[in-house]
């Protein structure tokens, strides 16, 4: 398939890159299979659009009171959120802990939820390229 393009669409497919005009071969190619397909119309011709979707964090930085995002603490994702005790035993000797004293990790994930978005479209009309675009993630 890759052989069958012409040498600036196989400069563009090697670079990850596409433009307006190449074939939905070319593009699989370059981008790879979409995570969803939609139908459409677009100036009297059918249409259909690939959409490519990525994943970001559930949570934000400092959900909970973690102040490193979710489920983030002194021994790494998912071990607790930095939560420190200080007590004192016998002889005043002073004993610290650190970590969350409620982590389960039957309960809890040890990978952070996360949210799908789409980050880039191509649309196609008789299986060539009439649009694309690169869509700004969720901030």
């Amino acid at each position: 398939m890759f052989n069958s393009l012409s040498p600036a669409e196989q400069q563009l497919v090697a670079a990850g890159q596409i433009r307006t005009g190449m074939s939905q071969n070319a593009v699989w190619l370059a981008w790879g299979s979409p995570e969803q397909r939609a139908a459409g119309a677009m100036r009297g011709q059918m249409t259909e659009t690939w959409i490519y979707v990525n994943y970001a964090p559930a949570y934000g930085y400092g959900y909970g009171g973690y102040p490193y995002g979710p489920w983030y603490g002194p021994y790494g994702p998912g071990f607790g959120g930095g939560v420190g005790f200080i007590r004192t035993r016998h002889g005043g000797r002073s004993f610290a802990f650190f970590g969350d004293p409620f982590f389960d990790p039957f309960y809890y994930s040890y990978i952070p939820p996360s949210v799908p978005y789409p980050y880039r479209t191509v649309t196609f009309a008789n299986g060539r390229v009439v649009s694309f675009q690169t869509l700004v993630g969720p901030r």
